[in-house]
């Protein structure tokens, strides 16, 4: 049931602009594997070998940490409607800061979300996709308007302040580089 491609097709796109969720999965020598949900249309296709996405504020900032020291990274989009359908995305990852050269161009076509921390750029090498029928169906999907709100509340300097206390190393001790945007949160 499982196919393999050598990029995003046409379909696969539309597939993905549908979800309202993907999970990205990332390791690094040592660490903890990490598998996050991501959400709030964060995350573009740039082309049938790439995607990017922005990542917010959180409790963690594992992917940030793992990247320099394994750039590997999986996307997975799942449907919880009517078509089953799940669909990974293979390749390597960079990690671009708001105070590096090219923010402003891979920030782009993304929305202006407060709490934005780091965009992914990631060179897909391998699309694959399986059925789904056992993922469940779930209706009508909805943004949880609760980390908008959360973000907007601190404010720049909250943000800042967070990040530099929670956000500064993974949870096993690695360094996430999230020094490179204190001081410049717009």
């Amino acid at each position: 049931m499982a196919r393999q491609f050598e990029g995003f097709t046409a379909d696969h796109a539309r597939f993905v602009a549908e979800q309202a969720v993907f999970f990205v999965a990332t390791s690094a020598p040592g660490a903890r594997i990490n598998l996050s949900p991501k959400g709030m249309d964060s995350l573009r296709l740039m082309g049938t070998n790439r995607l990017v996405w922005l990542n917010l504020t959180g409790s963690g900032n594992e992917t940030a940490a793992h990247l320099p020291l394994d750039a590997r990274m999986t996307v997975m989009w799942c449907s919880f409607g009517k078509r089953p359908l799940i669909l990974r995305a293979y390749g390597t990852a960079r990690c671009i800061h708001r105070g590096d050269a090219d923010w402003a161009a891979l920030a782009a076509p993304l929305p202006d979300l407060p709490g934005a921390r780091q965009i992914f750029d990631m060179g897909v090498d391998l699309v694959q996709s399986s059925c789904g029928y056992a993922v469940p169906l779930m209706d009508d999907p909805a943004e949880r308007p609760v980390l908008r709100q959360w973000a907007e509340d601190r404010g720049p300097a909250g943000l800042e302040t967070y990040w530099a206390e929670r956000n500064s190393l993974s949870i096993d001790g690695l360094p996430t580089g999230i020094g490179a945007n204190l001081g410049g949160q717009p």
